[in-house]
């Protein structure tokens, strides 16, 4: 059985403990990464979130993908697929880091675009920013445990914003831009 699902109040040593994430990843990937992104609800000030640093990589080319895997490897990152979702390939962290979500992008990747844009728009956006807190909290206190539950019944609410920053905000889904960083 897992742990039950914890949002907790935003931790000001979250954007912290990603520079130290960053380091260390872009340490090992060098010029393989084009950008080397904190997405996630952990990268919005103020937003309560569950305690997981989620990072996105992109590649400066897809033909990287393979050398970026080895390279992770070494300082214990271990390569899960794209676990469904192409363009993006996730990473289980070492157990001796505090915990995180690495994904690391091809170049072209609508996924890691999506992130940005979410991301931005909640640093942006108070109001959309304290809708996304409360539907967290009322899911983790309804669902419990069930992680898988509680990442779909977000999609509707992610979703709809995406549509409208890509209605108002077209230029927060360039690929390799960094609006906000």
């Amino acid at each position: 059985m897992t742990a039950p699902i914890m949002i907790e109040d935003y931790d000001a040593r979250w954007p912290q403990l990603f520079e130290i994430l960053r380091t260390r990843i872009g340490a090992v990937l060098g010029s393989l990464a084009a950008a080397i992104e904190h997405i996630g609800s952990t990268a919005v000030p103020g937003l309560a979130a569950k305690p997981i640093i989620d990072i996105d990589v992109l590649l400066q080319s897809q033909a990287d993908l393979q050398r970026a895997i080895e390279r992770l490897a070494t300082v214990g990152y271990e390569h899960q697929g794209d676990l469904g979702v192409a363009g993006r390939e996730a990473f289980r962290a070492p157990a001796d880091v505090f915990p995180h979500h690495l994904y690391v992008c091809a170049p072209d990747s609508s996924e890691y675009g999506r992130h940005i844009a979410f991301r931005n728009h909640l640093r942006c956006n108070s109001e959309d920013a304290h809708a996304y807190e409360r539907l967290k909290k009322s899911l983790a206190d309804r669902l419990g445990n069930d992680r898988d539950g509680y990442t779909l019944a977000k999609t509707d609410f992610i979703e709809a914003t995406l549509r409208r920053v890509e209605r108002v905000r077209p230029e927060h889904f360039r690929q390799g831009t960094r609006i906000i960083s």
